[in-house]
């Protein structure tokens, strides 16, 4: 299974046996994480979950409007304790912040997109590379991408 879109569906059947934890998607925002997401949970039949949509659902309000409240600090403590608790649930596939809309992005809000987003990879980077399998999405298509992260995990485990 050397080429991601070799995957047979007894071959996708085969490595979620295998996943015996859920996969967590990380990376900037808007790369893609929740759309991928989908079909990779699809994939392995598994659930998903989106972080900032379960955080709004919890908290009865947006990512922005908690942002506005409370501060980011405030947001990414709750976050990191969402994510732990998904984590232990045992989901299949979970998606990191970043938001599902655009208008809902309050870190892009303070500036320039292109030169926040540059920041925040560079603050981020070292975090991101803690994760053990990596996946360049480039433009992609999400179904190939979503196989990507199949043909990874399967060389991880």
């Amino acid at each position: 299974m050397t080429h991601a879109t070799a995957f047979t569906p007894a071959e996708i059947g085969g490595l979620a046996r295998r996943i015996d934890r859920p996969v967590v998607l990380v990376g900037l925002m808007g790369v893609g994480k929740s759309t991928v997401g989908r079909r990779l949970a699809a994939l392995l039949d598994t659930d998903f979950i989106d972080v900032d949509e379960e955080i709004e659902r919890a908290a009865d309000r947006s990512v922005s409007e908690i942002f506005e409240a409370h501060g980011e600090l405030y947001f990414r403590a709750g976050e990191r304790r969402v994510i732990a608790r998904l984590v232990e649930e045992g989901h299949g596939v979970i998606a990191t912040g970043g938001g599902a809309r655009r208008d809902s992005r309050p870190l892009l809000r303070k500036g320039d997109p292109r030169a926040i987003l540059t920041q925040l990879k560079d603050q981020r980077g070292d975090a991101y590379a803690e994760a053990q399998v990596h996946v360049v999405t480039d433009d992609a298509p999400h179904t190939e991408t979503a196989l990507s992260i199949l043909s990874a995990i399967d060389a991880w485990l």
